[in-house]
């Protein structure tokens, strides 16, 4: 084994060097090679980290005589239950769901009364399946078997069966302010006593055109207005002719919550494999084929087939993925540093070969993979061990999911994580990982997801075709599987000389 792991670490050394000669000037002035820019390095040390995390997790289920090939799909899913779980939500402080909107009566019918509705009071209508958005006036509020029916003063111009009535209030004063140090950009004065936070929002309407929103700073309330103040500059435009609709902000869930949630499913997940290999005992091919396209499946049925964003937390959690830690500074402005990513891969490398290589556990992997049945007849209980197995692999996808989520904040279910188990496997295999079990390094696994990324750099930087990326990936896995047979073939023949 550790003959594997010096072989693909020489590998890598090669590469590089290969690549720092290659990418660099006529007279092989390394220093200036592109490959050794440290941008370049910290993409390296970041993708490295993300396929790593992948990697380490399908070594486990190789090594027990296994396959994953649902690994891309369910970093998808991951994704996209991230995104759904942290989905926020700004609903206005005062609206109701409307039940019907006649045109010819230009009546409102509610599912549920607004209070203290007056004659005068303007509503926006929106979210509607067929009439348009508008703003309306209040004519008449009437109260019929428990409903509430509003005449509005314009003219509706088509019928409706949904959307949402929200109450608008007048704005009585806005300021700029233009003080770099004040925190915000404008403070506005609006109609009612509004119990708006930080991170709560204002839409902005005109009665005529328009339609802005801004983030709230903090208020000030009294019993007759509150003063709102705005984290950005409202503009010229902005003026008391316009209506504030408040909005709060409604998370679904917070944040160690949602992340806690998507790596219990995939755990749940890999439990599932586990049980479908050990007590139906399908082929682990089979199973995982079917969870590569059940969950793919599931990822686009979520979204509609829509791209889902983590926009909102770009400037915090996502710092998680593309936030690195500063070393040091060149150039003009320009700061190197080690990705969050690959603090990540070396905490879980760590647990992952203490596990593997310190614990009777990891005895026990290694044995299942090298014969089953003489590891049942020895005491092994060879079906937690395989159950095991698959729930490390599924929750270090879901690790993965998140944070390669993160790091693009959009998740597009059509494609997201397609043909990420190529580059697990391919790194485990390169790793040292036997495709029959029983044999793997945590350690080569890591090097050889290196050594993939280097081969991916080199098609880029080397301007060779896209197009062959996956020529090359397969070209890698056959050579590796190749290897492995031979080193095996060796290893046959002399014990047969002994």
């Amino acid at each position: 084994m550790k003959g594997n792991i010096l072989g693909i670490f020489w590998l890598l050394v090669a590469l590089c060097l290969f690549m720092a000669i290659g990418t660099s000037d006529p007279l092989y002035n390394i220093g200036s090679a592109r490959f050794l820019q440290p941008g370049n390095i910290q993409n390296l040390l970041s993708r490295t980290a993300l396929y790593g995390i992948l990697g380490v997790g399908v070594s486990f289920v190789i090594i027990t005589g296994g396959i994953d090939l649902s690994i891309g799909s369910l970093v998808c899913l991951s994704g996209v239950l991230l995104a759904i779980f942290l989905h926020v939500d700004y609903l206005p402080t005062e609206s109701a769901a409307v039940l019907r909107l006649d045109s010819e009566t230009a009546e409102i019918e509610l599912r549920t009364p607004l209070e203290d509705v007056e004659p005068g009071d303007r509503f926006r209508y929106s979210g509607g399946t067929r009439a348009p958005n508008d703003l309306f006036t209040v004519k008449e509020v009437r109260s019929k078997d428990g409903s509430i029916r509003i005449a509005m003063n314009e003219i509706i111009r088509r019928d409706d069966t949904d959307g949402r009535l929200a109450r608008t209030f007048p704005i009585r004063t806005v300021e700029r302010i233009t003080e770099d140090d004040a925190g915000y950009g404008g403070r506005i004065e609006i109609l009612g006593s509004h119990s708006l936070q930080p991170r709560d929002r204002i839409t902005f309407v005109h009665p005529a055109s328009g339609l802005k929103t801004a983030d709230v700073v903090r208020t000030e309330r009294s019993n007759k207005s509150t003063t709102v103040f705005l984290r950005n500059d409202p503009g010229d435009r902005l003026t008391t002719e316009w209506l504030a609709i408040p909005l709060r902000r409604h998370q679904r869930m917070p944040v160690p919550a949602a992340l806690m949630a998507v790596l219990a499913i995939g755990g749940v997940l890999g439990l599932v494999h586990g049980l479908l290999v050990t007590r139906a005992r399908l082929q682990p091919f089979v199973v995982t084929l079917c969870g590569l396209l059940i969950y793919r499946g599931l990822s686009r049925w979520l979204t509609a087939d829509n791209p889902a964003g983590l926009g909102e937390h770009a400037d915090g959690l996502c710092q998680m993925a593309s936030g690195r830690l500063a070393l040091f500074t060149w150039g003009s402005d320009d700061t190197f540093g080690i990705p969050y990513p690959f603090f990540f891969l070396v905490a879980i490398g760590l647990l992952a070969t203490v596990l593997l290589n310190r614990t009777v556990w990891g005895r026990y992997m290694l044995a299942l993979g090298r014969n089953e049945e003489a590891a049942r007849f020895s005491g092994i209980n060879t079906g937690k061990v395989t159950l095991a197995a698959y729930v490390i692999c599924t929750v270090l996808a879901s690790v993965g999911g998140i944070l390669f989520a993160l790091d693009s904040l959009s998740i597009s279910p059509s494609s997201f994580g397609s043909f990420f188990e190529l580059y697990a496997i391919a790194a485990a295999v390169l790793g040292g990982c036997s495709l029959r079990g029983g044999e793997g390094s945590i350690a080569g696994v890591i090097i050889g997801t290196a050594v993939m990324q280097v081969l991916n750099n080199l098609i880029m930087l080397m301007k060779i075709s896209g197009t062959l990326e996956f020529a090359i990936i397969g070209s890698v896995i056959l050579v590796g599987v190749l290897a492995d047979e031979g080193v095996k073939q060796i290893a046959a023949k002399r014990r047969m000389k002994l």
